[in-house]
């Protein structure tokens, strides 16, 4: 859908440049598009290589382990479906450690393991689990302590004070998790207590059978398993 959107706009641009009689004004700003996407891409490249490195360190000296530790009883209390010890646990600790230093890129693959680790506990594979929803939206409006991205794009176009903004996106994002977190235990209180993994499948396997009964398939021999 995306692309579409995308092609959508490029052909929208070539047929408004060329009814106005102002194709080499698209062509220019295309160049310089191009242009400043590298300038940016060049700037980020140093202050992530930068941060990674940083973070690196940080993991090495055992700053991240003390880290997810402290995140622990936050997570357990956000996640209360997630049988525990269970290695989602790990890769969302991990996921929301890397955003919160501000790091987005090295905490997408955690939180794409923890996708996968969550999808291994979801019943239903069709159907996204609250913890999944949970997950998405404390990923997406995460506490940030540094905005290293934005602070290098800032850099990049030459800002007077480029780290000025960190204290307004801390505030920002916290507001944001706060009304994620909301949001996201209204709709869990709404749903109810997330039912038993055991208990969903024999409620699953009970309707299939209830289903062939009624179909006539098997005779109507079939037993409902308790």
């Amino acid at each position: 859908m995306v692309n579409y959107i995308w092609l959508f706009f490029i052909a929208a641009s070539f047929v408004a440049a060329l009814i106005n009689g102002r194709i080499e004004v698209l062509t220019e700003a295309a160049f310089k598009g191009a242009e400043s996407g590298v300038t940016v891409s060049f700037g980020l490249i140093s202050v992530m290589v930068f941060w990674l490195g940083l973070m690196r360190i940080a993991e090495d000296g055992g700053l991240l382990r003390k880290l997810a530790v402290l995140l622990q009883p936050v997570v357990r209390f956000l996640f209360p479906d997630v049988p525990k010890g269970h290695p989602a646990l790990g890769y969302i600790m991990s996921n929301m450690s890397a955003n919160i230093l501000g790091l987005g890129n090295a905490a997408t693959p955690m939180g794409i393991k923890a996708m996968q680790e969550l999808q291994k506990l979801n019943p239903d594979k069709t159907t996204a689990t609250p913890a999944m929803c949970t997950l998405l939206a404390l990923n997406t409006a995460s506490i940030t302590l540094v905005p290293t991205t934005l602070i290098a794009i800032r850099m990049t176009y030459n800002s007077a004070h480029p780290a000025e903004i960190v204290g307004t996106t801390l505030a920002a994002t916290i507001i944001a998790t706060a009304a994620a977190i909301l949001a996201d235990r209204w709709y869990r209180f709404r749903s109810g207590p997330p039912a038993d993994i055991d208990s969903k499948k024999r409620r699953r396997r009970n309707q299939a059978v209830k289903r062939i009964r009624k179909d006539g398939t098997n005779g109507g021999e079939g037993e409902a398993v308790v």
